[in-house]
């Protein structure tokens, strides 16, 4: 195997193992964040109290800002060998529009999880 050749698979590697850890934090924060939910809106708790239970949280900052960055990682990965296989696109380009896409998905994500610690002032 040619030095080129081994640092792509090396690349591929890293991809693959980045994908599948980030899977089992997505399915932890899921699981984390659809249980919450349901027991903050079975006990009457309406998207106001939620907020305002959030404000100013470091634990809920923290866990929704790990949930971003899995997002982050794991989506633009998962796209890679789709947008190969529908659309033929492959190489640097596709690489560098998806590394845009996860740059977008990371500062609104963090826009998010600020607006939910800070109460969206």
């Amino acid at each position: 195997m040619n030095e080129r050749a081994a640092l792509t698979a090396r690349r591929e590697t890293w991809l693959w193992v980045a994908q599948r850890a980030s899977a089992a934090v997505l399915a932890l924060c899921v699981v984390v964040h659809l249980a919450t939910m349901i027991y903050a809106i079975r006990g009457g708790l309406t998207a106001a109290e939620i907020l305002g239970r959030t404000r100013g949280n470091a634990a809920w900052l923290s866990f929704y800002s790990l949930f971003v960055a899995a997002v982050t990682v794991h989506l633009p990965i998962g796209l890679r060998p789709v947008l190969a296989e529908w659309f033929g696109w492959r190489g640097a380009s596709r690489d560098a529009a998806l590394l845009g896409f996860a740059v977008l998905l990371a500062v609104l994500g963090a826009r998010a999880v600020l607006g939910v610690y800070t109460g969206g002032a």
